[in-house]
């Protein structure tokens, strides 16, 4: 049965949903995460397998989410209900609504912490506060900064109020002004950035990484992490891409659309690649820094470089307006099932879920500093004691990236692929070509959970 609208409202159009689900899909893991990824696995030879992933991967896998929330157009808890009933199915398939909602609530928590450390570094940037500090000041800048409970708390909390402010608003007051302002300004400032690169750093040395396959690098744990990454940058398995489909029109293309955000998606990961490593190039800093790449190393090389205080500030800028608009997407979820099932207006109900997202979010700050002592248990995985655990922040890291979003995804293909009748996901795509269909439906039932599942074991060490 196919709903024109949901209760929340609806996109006023198509590039409007683009541009949401763009702006869920591109964050951290997209500015931060990639460059950093690529960096440690040759670069080109990397890029090429892991664009290989998002069409295996992650265009099938998102396709069928918007198609499952455009069909249930509720909540993703209440979505998958209402489907399973529909298709005659048993009710504990409802339990793939609950597992996202609950992955992209933990995922808030502390994505809220870390974005608080790009909130600080704008203006510290802008301040001058890197200007004349060497590699050890700058990274003892930034470990005051993560040890220091106070000053995380109040970025945090900051952060926190910009997600409630938009997300009350609502789907058309709210979510859709803050996209159709943040992605364009998203867009302009990478462009302005890969510019500065281009003027400023060592660009061909950059594009010559990036670009150019190095295949001595690859081994099976670069696929792996390929694959990891086309599936987790897309913001699948956790609501999302669910709630927000639930917001499209029945008359826009779930195929283009969802080829639309992939590329711009990807466009992101690849942009941001081309601004960071020609200045890290220029600055004769290495470009496999892992994590700290973007918080110590082009610190340093900003504040080497001519006009390093204002691109400095753009850069962080960027970073803190994309982890903006994928937080809003993470909220979204348990915003609509408070109202849908308890009866709250959209601000009550954005207030109680940031109020409790905030409130974890205690425990990655503490994980930094009084609670820094890793917790966990060893199992014995081949005859070898592996252990599992960390700090709050890393456990919680750990359960959603690898336990909870491959788990969410699988059954989101398999709950698609083999459990819905090939009517109701025929009539839902809406695709023209059976020939399309028939591969689009061959590697959602195939390939992709195979590909979701080889990272799965990979990440809880049992291949």
């Amino acid at each position: 049965m196919r709903r024109e609208s949901s209760i929340h409202g609806q996109w006023s159009s198509k590039l409007v949903f683009v541009l949401a689900a763009t702006g869920s899909a591109v964050g951290l893991g997209n500015i931060w995460r990639f460059p950093y990824i690529a960096g440690e696995n040759g670069g080109g030879a990397f890029v090429l397998i892991y664009l290989a992933c998002i069409l295996l991967i992650g265009l099938p896998i998102m396709m069928a989410e918007i198609a499952l929330g455009r069909r249930g157009r509720q909540s993703p808890i209440n979505t998958m209900a209402t489907l399973s009933r529909e298709e005659g199915l048993h009710r504990a398939w409802g339990f793939v609504g609950w597992l996202g909602v609950a992955a992209g609530f933990i995922i808030l928590s502390y994505y809220s912490v870390i974005a608080g450390w790009s909130l600080s570094y704008v203006f510290r940037a802008a301040g001058g506060a890197f200007t004349g500090l060497d590699a050890d000041g700058v990274r003892g800048m930034f470990n005051a900064l993560v040890s220091d409970p106070e000053r995380l708390l109040a970025w945090h909390t900051l952060f926190m109020i910009m997600n409630v402010l938009v997300v009350a608003r609502g789907v058309r007051s709210g979510l859709e002004k803050a996209v159709k302002f943040l992605m364009p300004a998203l867009f302009g400032l990478l462009l302005l950035l890969v510019g500065y690169s281009m003027s400023q750093g060592h660009f061909m040395e950059g594009v010559s990484f990036l670009f150019k396959p190095d295949w001595s690098e690859v081994s099976g744990d670069t696929i792996l992490l390929a694959m990891g990454q086309a599936f987790f940058t897309l913001s699948l398995g956790m609501g999302a891409i669910m709630i927000y489909g639930s917001y499209l029109s029945s008359k826009a293309s779930i195929l283009k659309t969802s080829a639309t955000v992939v590329s711009a998606d990807t466009a992101v990961a690849l942009l941001a690649g081309l601004a960071i490593f020609p200045i890290v190039f220029a600055s004769g800093l290495a470009p496999g820094e892992g994590p700290g790449l973007i918080f110590i190393t082009l610190p340093m090389a900003f504040a080497e470089m001519p006009g390093g205080l204002i691109f400095g500030t753009l850069f962080f800028l960027l970073l803190v307006t994309a982890a903006w608009t994928s937080s809003i997407s993470l909220m979204e979820p348990a915003v609509a099932w408070l109202a849908e099932n308890r009866g709250f207006d959209r601000p009550m109900a954005a207030v109680i879920v940031g109020g409790i997202a905030w409130f974890l979010g205690l425990g990655t700050i503490l994980s930094f500093s009084l609670w820094s002592n890793p917790i966990g248990f060893s199992l014995t995985i081949g005859g070898e004691a592996t252990f599992i655990g960390g700090t709050l922040f890393e456990m919680a890291d750990y359960l959603t990236s690898n336990i909870m979003l491959p788990l969410g995804g699988l059954l989101i293909a398999l709950f698609v692929g083999w459990r819905m009748t090939q009517r109701s996901v025929e009539d839902e795509l809406d695709l023209r070509s059976r020939v399309l269909f028939r591969a689009w439906y061959y590697v959602l039932r195939f390939a992709a959970p195979i590909g979701i599942l080889l990272v799965f074991l990979k990440a809880v060490n049992l291949i």
